[in-house]
């Protein structure tokens, strides 16, 4: 469990070091050789860590820790989710085993998610700070502005 809680944290941890880059890059400055090395290295390791070592920490800790194998079955709170074969009215047989899987493919499916919001997120940061800015411009209805000079 230890393992798989802190593969969590270092994984937001590691996103807080996109957040904090996103927020000091120049959005007009192109990246150097350098600069383009270290972020496929960075981008490189979150694929690393979130594809392969959190799951990695899951189905190892629902394996030895837990204890979820093949032969126990879930039953559920009060026997709500036995199966017909063990006297209940559920037509599925459903083990840890599966369950386990199924944590898996949600934790997959997660940072899929995030994957893909976080590439939207760098490529459209461009339009969102042209969008503040327009906003900030951008007189009120009576005609005033909505920022105080000198108040950025």
């Amino acid at each position: 469990m230890v393992e798989f809680v802190v593969s969590l944290v270092v994984t937001g941890l590691s996103l807080l070091v996109y957040h904090w880059y996103a927020a000091k890059a120049d959005i007009n400055k192109k990246m150097t050789w350098g600069e383009a090395m270290i972020a496929a290295l960075y981008v490189f390791y979150i694929f690393f860590w979130i594809y392969g070592v959190v799951p990695h920490y899951w189905l190892e800790w629902a394996d030895k820790g837990l204890g979820w194998r093949a032969d126990r079955f879930v039953h559920g709170p009060g026997g709500i989710l036995k199966d017909q074969n063990s006297g209940g009215w559920v037509p599925l047989t459903i083990t840890y085993l599966v369950l386990r899987d199924i944590i898996a493919v949600t934790i997959y499916v997660v940072f899929l998610g995030g994957n893909i919001w976080y590439w939207n997120h760098w490529q459209t940061r461009a339009a969102r700070a042209q969008a503040k800015e327009q906003a900030v411009e951008q007189p009120s209805e009576f005609g005033r502005p909505l920022v105080r000079e000198g108040a950025r």
